[in-house]
């Protein structure tokens, strides 16, 4: 039985703390299971590291630019590691906001319309109609999100300051007012549906990680059919990008219009005291220990490695 495991916390990217959170939560979890855990805050030496461990498994509970977008998993598939989450191509192509909204959309996946500028571009002037959302198209936790409010005269002057610490890849799209909703996926099934209600003006990064920034209503509090057709979207775009292990998917409910709009795909979802997919697998009678030993034992055999480790597609809880 594969019992030897590194956790992959910390990084250099601007989620860094999450992830710091997340992984110690989650290596503290398979050591109650019985997994001897070794834990790497990554730098230029990982490859080296790992390969003096030699571990049965990697969990990588990285987020955000380098740990969630295909650059580590491409690593761990040359150095024939079985790790846990997406692969590189969905990894890759689920951080790429635009991309993944136009792979989406010719499944039935309605996600907002937006165009891609550059930031300098976009603090110019309004490139679309406000209100809008200014954002990097490859940053995950909220991080950089802008809100440019109706008859607002002119964008965010941090478009263009020299401290901007992003990309200068910005995605410009609509604003959709209404309710914030979100669905785990678990290896073939949607568990819940969660609604967010946050305590700032949107679920930025602040709502989502400290304290009393958000209140979760876990399920939430919506039309059963309607809830299973969150969940059905949920699941389609989890199989569409060829995710594996834990997704989740986050929505805007426009119910005075009735719209529902996609906004992304998490491929690596936070796994902190605050965090959502917890807590959905909680709502369905999962321990957060027996979540976090889950997606160890459905970690990604290398393509093309000798090692065997663990399947994809275990025995489901």
């Amino acid at each position: 039985m594969a019992n030897n495991i590194v956790v992959l916390l910390g990084g250099p990217g601007s989620e860094r703390e999450v992830s710091l959170n997340s992984g110690k939560a989650c290596a503290d979890a398979l050591r109650r299971k019985g997994w001897q855990v070794s834990e790497i805050d990554p730098g230029p030496d990982l490859a080296q590291k790992l390969i003096e461990i030699g571990p049965d498994v990697v969990f990588n509970a990285l987020h955000g630019e380098w740990g969630e977008d295909g650059k580590v998993q491409g690593l761990l598939e040359v150095l024939e590691l079985a790790y846990t989450h997406s692969r590189v191509l969905p990894s890759a192509l689920a951080m790429d906001k635009q991309k993944t909204k136009a792979v989406l959309a010719g499944h039935g996946i309605v996600c907002p319309t937006g165009i891609l500028a550059n930031r300098f571009e976009a603090a110019k002037k309004h490139l679309i109609k406000p209100p809008y959302v200014a954002k990097p198209n490859a940053q995950g936790s909220s991080v950089g999100v802008l809100i440019v409010p109706e008859g607002a005269n002119r964008p965010p002057a941090e478009l263009a300051s020299d401290d901007w610490p992003y990309c200068d890849e910005i995605l410009i799209e609509e604003y959709i007012p209404g309710r914030e909703l979100t669905v785990t996926v678990m290896g073939d099934r949607a568990l819940c549906v969660t609604e967010i209600v946050a305590n700032r003006d949107f679920y930025n990064y602040e709502a989502k990680y400290l304290d009393g920034g958000s209140a979760h209503i876990c399920p939430a509090k919506l039309d059963p059919d309607f809830a299973k057709e969150v969940m059905k979207q949920a699941l389609i775009a989890h199989q569409v990008l060829d995710c594996t292990g834990i997704t989740r998917s986050d929505f805007r409910w426009d119910e005075k219009n009735h719209l529902l709009r996609l906004l992304e795909i998490n491929t690596q979802p936070g796994m902190t005291a605050t965090s959502l997919v917890p807590e959905q697998a909680a709502a369905l009678n999962i321990g957060f220990d027996d979540l976090v030993e889950w997606i160890a034992r459905n970690a990604n055999v290398p393509t093309h490695g000798q090692k065997t480790g663990p399947q994809t597609g275990g025995t489901p809880l």
